[in-house]
């Protein structure tokens, strides 16, 4: 390999410059003939990169799983429609709003609001939700994680105060893109959707499996190459696990391997994007979250949903809901993050950019 790792600046600039031939030439190298030396040059630069943005900063967000219910039949996930033996639950706004209150107590000053794609909510109602929050929780940044919407419902959703919205694109290649959905679901409406949130004002989340059914160099070589795009504020990617009522059972036991190396590799691209260590990291290795924030990482993401609903929330087999992903542990997650010399962060924790006083770009 004929790139210096350890020169951080000039590994960026190539990164965002290479063509998609090159992008999926450099994945395949560290996936198949890397040394762990290099892999862990890889990560150190990612993680020198890192703080030259955020001085070693870890933001915390409390997620809060309010619908189990699902219009969609996405084929990889545990919540798609047709999956009968999954166990669907709603929460009242009165319980959406006791979750946050839990939540700011113990100092989150974000609150992630994620469903299934689930019309019971409405824009009125998702609206009175989202008010309610800022109202009663002032200097509180408010996440949604809804799915596909009109440009019209996301305007009126940012308008009542939303800050941020997270929508994983999954794969930036179509033919991919129609090997994990149904004909009904459709790569452009999704990066439309995406295009739209960040012309609307949000701060945008994308993202995609790693390791997903019919992935290749060359379909991740795309994914990158989309981000560098749509250049999103949130990037969320994690390790696909299969869920054992679709038709990926069994497809693979998912490591965190590749994982840790495209996180290293996004944030050298992106050095300014919020780039979380996954609930899916930390399930498919139990040193997951750590690891991640070693290979670049900079969010948390607690777990704020009622504690009898978090196993019921199952995108994929085995999801982690205990331990340092409940948000009760967070004192020890904070003293653990403090122990790998990264400094826990309990403000709202926006983009870099948007803490100097800029505007979504």
């Amino acid at each position: 390999m004929n790139l210096s790792l350890s020169d951080v600046k000039t590994f960026s600039e190539w990164m965002n410059s290479a063509g998609k031939k090159d992008l999926s030439e450099i994945i395949r190298y560290f996936y198949e003939k890397s040394t762990e030396d290099e892999r862990s040059v890889l990560s150190g630069s990612a993680c020198r990169i890192r703080d030259m943005h955020y001085g070693g900063r870890v933001y915390f967000r409390g997620l809060i799983e309010f619908s189990s219910y699902c219009r969609n039949d996405c084929y990889y996930c545990g919540l798609q429609r047709s999956n009968l033996h999954a166990i669907r639950y709603r929460l009242s706004e009165a319980e959406i709003l006791d979750c946050c209150a839990e939540g700011y107590a113990l100092g989150f000053r974000t609150f992630v609001l994620q469903s299934g794609e689930d019309m019971h909510y409405t824009d009125l109602s998702l609206c009175r939700i989202i008010s309610g929050i800022k109202k009663r929780f002032p200097g509180c940044a408010v996440t949604l994680s809804i799915g596909e919407r009109s440009r019209d419902s996301y305007k009126e959703l940012f308008d009542a105060g939303a800050d941020r919205y997270l929508l994983r694109h999954e794969t930036a290649n179509e033919d991919h893109y129609g090997k994990l959905h149904p004909p009904e679901l459709s790569l452009n409406n999704r990066k439309r959707c995406l295009y739209n949130l960040k012309k609307i004002g949000y701060q945008v989340g994308a993202g995609f499996m790693v390791d997903s059914p019919y992935q290749t160099y060359e379909t991740l070589a795309e994914d990158f190459f989309f981000l560098r795009e749509l250049d999103p504020h949130m990037i969320g990617i994690g390790p696909f696990i299969p869920h054992k009522d679709t038709r990926f059972a069994g497809f693979y036991h998912p490591s965190s391997r590749h994982t840790l190396i495209l996180l290293s590799l996004i944030r050298i691209m992106l050095p300014k994007t919020l780039l979380p260590a996954t609930t899916a990291l930390g399930t498919a290795d139990d040193m997951g979250r750590e690891k991640g924030l070693m290979a670049g990482a900079n969010v948390v993401m607690p777990n704020l949903s009622p504690l009898i609903h978090r196993s019921e929330y199952s995108l994929y087999d085995n999801k982690l809901c205990k331990g340092w992903e409940a948000a009760e542990h967070l004192p020890k997650l904070a003293r653990h993050i403090e122990s790998i010399g990264l400094t826990p962060d309990f403000s709202r924790g926006d983009h870099v950019d948007l803490q100097k006083g800029g505007a979504p770009t």
